[in-house]
């Protein structure tokens, strides 16, 4: 389906008769959505706008993500959910421009800011890949001047609807407790799993080439209440189910 097909839509929704949407799509690229904003705007902003108005018109919840790329990081405190957006990139403003339609478009919706997810299944995430490298001996380049709010996609999926079936709407900041640079989440990452930390080499912003400009702060908090466990246990559970995955036999091998 085509969440910007407002024809797309009507049809799927009319035809499942679903008691709620939870939309999960979206334009992730944060450093190509610069060189294509267009495309992003469409997936990020237009698309939930119809998601919003079709469940507004048949009466359901609708729950969407947005991100702590909407803040422009020109703090030092965690930013809560009434903090003004001001993006610094075409992906923020994609999705700050999302937050304002979704909730004119359907006032009851909730809407879930995030941060820098990172879970066992997805093996491109950045703590998979920075733990695959230095686990083989190779350093691995981290920001150390970015501070964010590692989220753990099992917490986030489980916080989300628990929000839902309680009738939580507007906006909600979820992200698992803690404050902490990329360099140093994986550090942390490293030392609970028994790897070489000293590979991890802290970097500034600068030197990572990176096309969309970052936040040099974007840890969220909340004031609507924490339901997020801390970070330390949420990689401890990332760390031990891994190790559970690298485990298993391939498949077509005995078990």
């Amino acid at each position: 389906m085509d969440i910007a097909d407002p024809a797309a839509v009507s049809r799927t929704l009319d035809a499942i008769g679903p008691w709620a949407v939870i939309n999960t799509a979206g334009y992730v690229r944060v450093d190509d959505a610069e060189g294509d904003e267009d495309r992003c705007m469409r997936e990020n902003a237009a698309g939930p706008g119809v998601l919003a108005a079709a469940c507004a018109r048949l009466g359901i919840p609708l729950v969407t993500f947005s991100s702590d790329l909407v803040f422009g990081g020109d703090t030092t405190h965690p930013y809560v959910e009434s903090d003004h957006p001001a993006p610094g990139n075409a992906y923020g403003r994609s999705k700050a421009q999302s937050e304002a339609i979704v909730l004119a478009a359907h006032p009851q919706a909730l809407i879930v800011r995030t941060s820098a997810f990172f879970g066992p299944w997805d093996t491109h995430n950045f703590l998979a890949l920075a733990l695959d490298a230095i686990g083989a001996g190779r350093p691995w380049a981290a920001a150390d001047d970015q501070v964010v709010s590692p989220t753990y996609v099992p917490d986030l999926v489980h916080a989300t609807l628990d929000l839902m079936t309680d009738g939580a709407v507007g906006l909600w900041h979820l992200a698992n407790r803690d404050a902490v640079t990329w360099a140093d989440f994986a550090r942390q990452a490293a030392n609970l799993a028994g790897l070489p930390a000293n590979l991890i080499e802290g970097r500034s912003t600068a030197s990572l080439a990176q096309r969309a400009a970052r936040p040099r702060f974007s840890a969220l908090a909340s004031e609507r209440g924490w339901i997020m466990p801390p970070l330390a246990n949420a990689v401890e559970r990332f760390l031990e189910q891994r190790e559970q995955m690298l485990e298993r036999p391939a498949a077509g091998q005995p078990l």
